[in-house]
């Protein structure tokens, strides 16, 4: 018997593609996934990808979470914090919401609303000293998509003072899965096919989240929605602090251990559909010719390294398992 894994709000996308993950893991045991208005459905009916996944979706209660020895909560945000407080100490819990992710509690009730429910070892693995903050925690706190390929993008630039962390502008196009699967009629075929268009323009719920990751005191951040189902690009642009500032060698030397972080071949761009499937990031930078500002460019899955990928990953790391392990560097395709 391996780690007995539970998987909350496992109906979603993120939650399938938790479910998709585990199942192919050396290591995790799938024992339960829980749902709402799916309970009582058997998983491939919802998923069809999972056929063969001989499984139920049970009703989210944590007496069913508690006999897990790992719990992934894949819940809307504002709803994780309740239930895993409900949960045993001895029950590992890695949150891919957004409720224990903000050390401010002013950003939170800004952002979000409601009661702050306090701030848990940040999730993502790549930012210095974090592996081993993850590695002895008992509760991690998922990074939210846009916060990941942003974060990678502009962290290692803002801690070598190679740009100045008061002026990054931001724009990031998203694929509809990271709206969650609820039915929503901007997010009908019909409307999204054939069109670009902005959402939660200067005010979405990641930009403290990510200034806290990276650093940055001043971000502005444009997301897209584009129509595609999975996939994040984001451009990140800064001032840089010194004229010759070489942005792809900072890149190439914070992540030259980093298993799933790829500085691409100069000339080579990153773009969705290399990460697809995937829990890698692919970036790319160079600076401005005509302003002179650094450009850092940042594709990733949003399903992969943007929720699922990353939380397995953190997983991985707090049961001291090799990083990698049931996760994949390539990605599908075409």
């Amino acid at each position: 018997m391996g780690i007995r894994v539970a998987v909350a709000g496992a109906s979603g996308y993120a939650g399938g593609e938790l479910l998709r993950l585990i199942a192919g893991h050396p290591e995790f045991d799938l024992v339960a996934a829980t749902a709402h208005r799916q309970a009582g459905q058997p998983v491939s009916a919802v998923h069809p990808q999972l056929a063969g996944l001989d499984l139920v979706f049970a009703g989210t209660d944590p007496t069913t979470l508690a006999d897990a020895d790992l719990v992934f909560l894949a819940l809307p945000h504002g709803e994780s914090a309740a239930l895993a407080a409900e949960l045993p100490e001895s029950v590992r819990v890695v949150d891919l919401g957004a409720d224990h992710r903000l050390r401010d509690g002013a950003a939170w009730q800004r952002y979000y609303g409601g009661t702050h429910a306090g701030a848990w070892t940040y999730g993502l693995p790549e930012l210095p000293g974090q592996r081993a903050a993850i590695a002895g925690a008992r509760r991690v706190a998922n990074t939210g998509c846009y916060a990941a390929a942003i974060t990678l993008a502009l962290a290692p630039l803002v801690a070598a003072n190679a740009v100045q962390p008061a002026d990054v502008v931001v724009v990031a196009a998203s694929g509809t899965s990271g709206a969650g699967r609820a039915a929503k009629g901007h997010l009908l075929g019909s409307e999204v096919m054939g069109d670009l268009s902005p959402y939660k323009v200067g005010a979405h719920q990641h930009v403290p989240e990510i200034k806290q990751a990276t650093g940055a005191t001043g971000l502005s951040l444009t997301p897209v929605l584009a129509p595609m189902p999975r996939g994040i690009l984001a451009t990140v642009t800064a001032v840089p602090t010194a004229a010759g500032t070489d942005p792809r060698a900072v890149l190439t030397q914070a992540y030259a251990d980093a298993p799933f972080v790829h500085v691409l071949p100069e000339g080579a761009w990153p773009h969705t559909a290399a990460t697809l499937g995937s829990n890698s990031a692919h970036l790319q930078a160079t600076v401005d010719v005509d302003s002179g500002r650094v450009i850092v460019v940042s594709a990733i899955d949003n399903l992969g390294k943007g929720a699922a990928g990353q939380a397995v990953q953190c997983a991985n790391l707090m049961y001291d398992l090799p990083e990698q392990a049931g996760l994949s560097v390539f990605g599908v395709a075409p």
